[in-house]
């Protein structure tokens, strides 16, 4: 028996009502992702992805249109019903970190792991092993403004792992840190991919694109080529 669609989206738009007239930041979107894709948006600057991206995170409930998610119509759940779902479905790895500035590492990590009340002893043991498999148990005690950007990142994206979410999204996920480390995180992506875990990352790098299974590429809002 096939999948259902891990993602559907239809007709979905967001727009900006401005004085010369509506600006469309999305256009017309329609969309399926299937469980276990990998898929790449591109596109130029101001094309749409980041909106794109912020939409399927349930960042953004500012849109019209259809939008199911894990076989939920999102577009018929109040904010609440909203939450939850990110909170126990979704992880996201932010191009600016989005890390808890007064929070230490260790407790940034433990964050998602709460959300889905995961036991204390349980929180600690997972989070001591992605301290180690990042190489940070030494940074475990400090705070984000303690490490450098590309430090920074790191904790971001084993963040958005130790909760191993259905659908992991990320916004140029490689954009702070120096080419061997931004190889060293797409093949970690291309593993836990091929482990089963969904990922969409908007990326501006050829190379990082090619880790995944599919590309879709925007331009002025809307889904081209």
């Amino acid at each position: 028996m096939p999948l259902s669609p891990l993602i559907t989206l239809s007709g979905v738009n967001k727009v900006y009502p401005l004085k010369g007239g509506p600006f469309y930041a999305l256009r017309n979107i329609n969309l399926v992702i299937e469980p276990g894709e990998f898929v790449s948006i591109m596109g130029p600057s101001g094309s749409g992805k980041s909106s794109l991206l912020h939409l399927l995170g349930l960042h953004d409930s500012a849109w019209s249109g259809e939008y199911t998610l894990l076989g939920e119509k999102v577009h018929q759940l109040d904010q609440k019903r909203r939450l939850d779902l990110q909170k126990k479905h979704l992880g996201f790895v932010f191009q600016s970190y989005h890390l808890l500035d007064d929070l230490t590492i260790y407790e940034n990590l433990e964050v998602p792991l709460s959300y889905r009340n995961v036991p204390r002893r349980e929180r600690e043991s997972i989070v001591c092993d992605m301290l180690d498999s990042f190489a940070m148990v030494a940074k475990r005690d400090l705070f984000p403004n303690q490490l450098s950007g590309g430090q920074q990142q790191l904790v971001g994206i084993a963040r958005a792992l130790i909760a191993k979410p259905s659908l992991l999204l990320a916004d140029e996920p490689t954009g702070n840190l120096h080419s061997d480390q931004g190889r060293e995180i797409m093949r970690l992506f291309a593993k836990l991919n091929r482990d089963g875990t969904t990922i969409v990352q908007v990326t501006h790098s050829d190379e990082n694109a090619s880790y995944g299974t599919r590309t879709v590429r925007l331009a002025d809002g809307m889904i081209v080529g």
